[in-house]
């Protein structure tokens, strides 16, 4: 039987991790420059291989750990320190470069993984997997983690509408805060992380 609580629950905490509104100037200013075509297929992309990255480690995720000899607050480390290295880029405006606006697909990496598909994320799952009981809890936790994947891709197809409203100008102002924040996110990953081998050491 279909679970709302396990659904309610675990898709507030997927929420607050993977944060649509946050995530928003960050994909508007990866994707800066770009045709509003390109634009909406890279929402689609960063949403896809988000999902499948959850998806991967909601079925194997444990199994995937310990076979690689990966801690969780490794795993936390290792996406900060990768977030932080975009987020300068951001805020020196390497971004306006042709070769970093045209060519690489942001949809894949920063924005499917690790910034929807992050470290939080991955575990929030992995133990909402393992917790699940029955058909009815899997059920409700795989509903839970479709539904997220439907509203960030809401969220970023439609947040392009801001684009074409505040010009180049804004652009720039967004990819600074963007970058800023992503800054924020990045620190406060690897600190997690930092915290988290303390406690277990």
């Amino acid at each position: 039987m279909f679970d709302v609580a396990v659904f309610g629950s675990l898709f507030l905490t997927l929420f607050v991790i993977m944060d649509p509104p946050g995530i928003t100037p960050i994909f508007l200013a990866l994707t800066a420059g770009r045709p509003a075509k390109v634009q909406r297929k890279m929402a689609l992309q960063a949403v896809m291989v988000a999902f499948g990255v959850i998806a991967v480690f909601g079925l194997l995720g444990q199994q995937i750990l310990d076979y690689l000899h990966v801690s969780v607050p490794a795993l936390m480390i290792a996406g900060g320190l990768l977030l932080l290295l975009i987020a300068l880029d951001l805020l020196t405006g390497k971004t306006d470069e042709p070769t970093q606006t045209k060519d690489v697909n942001v949809a894949l990496v920063p924005l499917g993984m690790p910034l929807l598909a992050g470290p939080g994320a991955i575990v929030s799952v992995i133990l909402a997997v393992q917790h699940a009981d029955g058909v009815g809890g899997q059920l409700s936790v795989w509903s839970a983690i479709v539904a997220m994947h439907v509203v960030l891709w809401l969220t970023m197809r439609y947040s392009l509408v801001i684009i074409r409203v505040i010009k180049d100008g804004g652009v720039v102002l967004v990819t600074r805060l963007a970058g800023m924040m992503l800054s924020a996110i990045a620190v406060q990953q690897i600190i997690n992380g930092v915290t988290q081998v303390i406690q277990n050491s």
